[in-house]
């Protein structure tokens, strides 16, 4: 668990997010945070890294966040991109609640689901789909375009599933603890 912050470190939204002034935050018109979401010092968030639509085009979304999500120091979140029919374009990225993210952690995920934790210096590559209730462990780099099954632990270069979780998985996944904690 992380230790106490000082008071004065963090900046804490109406909805109860709580993001460090030393985040580096992008684009935050194309972000959505859920509520109760937690942003720790050097994490960096790619909103401006949205697909660009036609002139006065709203609402164009990079990154939806669920609630009771803890984004770690030094993680990087950044939306998929890709080429088709000869334009680069990003495509949005979606986060479930009580999702954890781990120090030096890169996502690029299309999709990650509920109850989701991922390791320190995990690679999610660009595209994948996580689904609920999934742990990632530390270090491991999961290939683009991969779907992770619900209820897998998950590790390894490239990531395999190495064991099922038990039903049960949920609980111990579930965040609000670490957010009281800060």
């Amino acid at each position: 668990m992380p230790p106490k912050q000082v008071k004065g470190e963090y900046i804490e939204t109406d909805t109860g997010n709580k993001v460090s002034r030393k985040s580096n935050i992008l684009g935050s018109q194309n972000i959505i945070l859920g509520g109760k979401t937690i942003i720790q010092a050097d994490c960096t968030i790619r909103g401006d890294l949205r697909r660009s639509g036609a002139p006065g085009q709203h609402g164009n979304v990079a990154i939806a966040v669920g609630r009771y999500c803890f984004f770690a120091r030094s993680s990087v979140l950044r939306p998929p991109g890709k080429t088709h029919r000869g334009i680069f374009s990003f495509y949005p990225m979606k986060l479930g609640d009580h999702v954890f993210i781990g120090e030096g952690a890169v996502v690029e995920a299309a999709m990650v689901g509920s109850f989701v934790h991922i390791g320190a210096g995990s690679v999610i590559g660009k595209f994948s789909i996580i689904k609920d209730c999934v742990r990632i462990e530390e270090g491991t780099v999961v290939a683009p375009n991969t779907v992770i099954p619900p209820f897998s632990r998950v590790a390894g270069r490239p990531g395999v599933v190495i064991e099922e979780l038990p039903e049960t998985a949920q609980d111990s996944l579930e965040l609000k603890q670490i957010y009281r904690m800060i």
